[in-house]
């Protein structure tokens, strides 16, 4: 990479919030026409930084540069002024508004005197087609899967013509396939003089897209390195501070009697369109089903039937013998499910509620966090000490709202919740959504050990990697039905991507 000019710089930035040195005296630059990967474990001040760039908070000490002039960055607007834009981990979208009203907003567009909703959504659509987005400009944000949301961040963000573009774990939610279309997309900015951040968790995507690599630790830069100088261990190493085991240990085990049995079930969405069509497979005690598939083909809406959050149409669902089809949350969960669900933020957790209130949400009205209906403070905060220590929860207190931890620390309480729980059946939807290497491979170590119980796990992702790692067979969705199942030990990549996208092709 040539030494091209400084295009942003962040000097001896420091940030503190209460019980919190997110950043602690933080020195950061960014080159013109470069991809800068900003690592870390969560929790170690990545997206406290960029919040700090992008003007939604300000730093207590330090200075930051644009374009070599000292920039007073109060809030968003004022970067957006400077040539900066961000793409969020968790969407800025609001839900009842439509694709072009969101990629409009801030930045309206009027003529004679109303809202030009058709010259925005013609710019989304030059802009879909341009970079093999396929964004529909006149849906509403609200119903779309959450990686199409994800798009929708990308195209406002480019509608803007940001000339330093902030990406916040945005392959959070992609496929294989999807997350090269957006290194493509990252590529081509560059190619035009864009500069890009961006934060991510995954080690092979920053070796094989970065131009450098920022590693931070407890609000500290640790180190900035080329990739070529580096590898997956050494990163890993930097982020945790300790040896990582990048590898599932996992032992060949019998798997038991059957536990879900999933009977032709058919689902409709929010626009009463069938997503799901006459889908049924079977999950036995000590084994991981994986559910491999392209972000939209169904994953979602079979999840939420499963769990109670979505009747099916048609179809039974049985879990240890009991037809549960159509039952309630709660009813469902007293039959033994443990349920991660895909959008944390929304089926997850109450965001307002403390981190010991969140860590008791299955159970509260059960002893001894309920005596004579009366919650008990006391076997709240042991419950919660306990599990923060055994999962390694990141948070100042356990009453502190969870809505104020970072992201991955919101998905640790979920994994805490659920996996401490007797439960017979995980549904374990993108369980390692946004979390860095360590916490991918403690619960990674978790999964297995529920599977080791004797206990059926569900396993919904949209990695491959993560997919082939942990499951003993893999089911193949695509626009709402399995096209295959296959032994994961008889499988590649490359087979199971031809059934995502659709390849003809039957399993034996």
């Amino acid at each position: 990479m040539s030494e091209s000019k400084i295009v942003l710089e962040a000097k001896g930035i420091t940030k503190q919030f209460p019980g919190v040195l997110a950043n602690d005296n933080v020195n950061f630059d960014l080159r013109k026409g470069e991809i800068h990967a900003l690592l870390g474990e969560n929790g170690a001040g990545k997206s406290t930084l960029m919040n700090l760039l992008y003007g939604l908070h300000n730093p207590d000490k330090g200075e930051i540069s644009v374009g070599g002039k000292t920039a007073t960055i109060l809030s968003p607007k004022d970067s957006i002024a400077l040539g900066i834009g961000m793409v969020h981990q968790h969407f800025m979208l609001i839900p009842v508004f439509t694709v072009a009203e969101n990629v409009m907003l801030g930045d309206e567009t009027v003529k004679n005197g109303s809202l030009d909703r058709a010259t925005v959504a013609a710019r989304i659509t030059e802009i879909s087609k341009q970079y093999g987005l396929d964004v529909d400009p006149n849906a509403l944000v609200g119903p779309l899967p959450v990686g199409i949301q994800q798009r929708v961040e990308i195209v406002k963000t480019l509608y803007r013509n940001a000339e330093i573009v902030i990406l916040d774990e945005p392959t959070a939610v992609l496929t294989p396939q999807e997350a090269d279309d957006l290194f493509r997309i990252m590529r081509d900015l560059t190619a035009r003089g864009v500069s890009i951040i961006f934060i991510t968790h995954k080690l092979k995507e920053v070796l094989a897209i970065a131009d450098r690599i920022t590693v931070m630790r407890a609000g500290r830069v640790i180190n900035t390195v080329i990739p070529s100088e580096t590898d997956s261990a050494q990163l890993a190493n930097m982020m945790v501070g300790r040896q990582v085991i990048l590898t599932v240990d996992k032992k060949d085990h019998e798997a038991e009697e059957e536990i879900l049995k999933v009977e032709g079930i058919s689902v409709r969405d929010q626009r009463d369109l069938e997503t799901v069509h006459n889908v049924s497979f079977t999950v036995r005690g000590g084994e991981v089903l994986g559910i491999a598939g392209v972000q939209g083909n169904g994953q979602t809406e079979l999840s939420e039937a499963l769990t109670g959050l979505r009747s099916p149409t048609t179809g039974k669902v049985t879990i240890d013998g009991k037809d549960l089809t159509g039952k309630s949350p709660r009813i469902i969960t007293e039959a033994g499910l443990g349920h991660i669900p895909e959008d944390r933020q929304r089926h997850g957790l109450v965001l307002s509620y403390s981190v010991a209130d969140n860590m008791a949400l299955c159970d509260y009205y059960h002893a001894p966090f309920s005596s004579r209906g009366v919650i008990q403070p006391k076997a709240l905060d042991e419950n919660s000490r306990r599990l923060i220590s055994a999962f390694d929860v990141r948070t100042p207190s356990p009453f502190v709202n969870a809505g104020k931890l970072s992201g991955g620390n919101q998905q640790k309480v979920i994994v805490a919740r659920e996996l401490s729980r007797n439960v017979k059946l995980v549904i374990a939807n993108q369980p390692t959504r946004g979390l860095d290497v360590g916490s991918i491979e403690y619960i990674h170590g978790e999964i297995i050990k529920m599977r080791g119980r004797g206990v059926a796990v569900l396993l919904i992702s949209a990695e491959l990697d993560e997919i082939m790692a942990l499951s003993d067979r893999i089911a193949v969705m695509y626009r709402g039905q399995i096209v295959a199942i296959v032994d994961a030990k008889k499988t590649t990549r490359e087979q199971l991507g031809l059934w995502m996208a659709g390849a003809q092709v039957q399993a034996a």
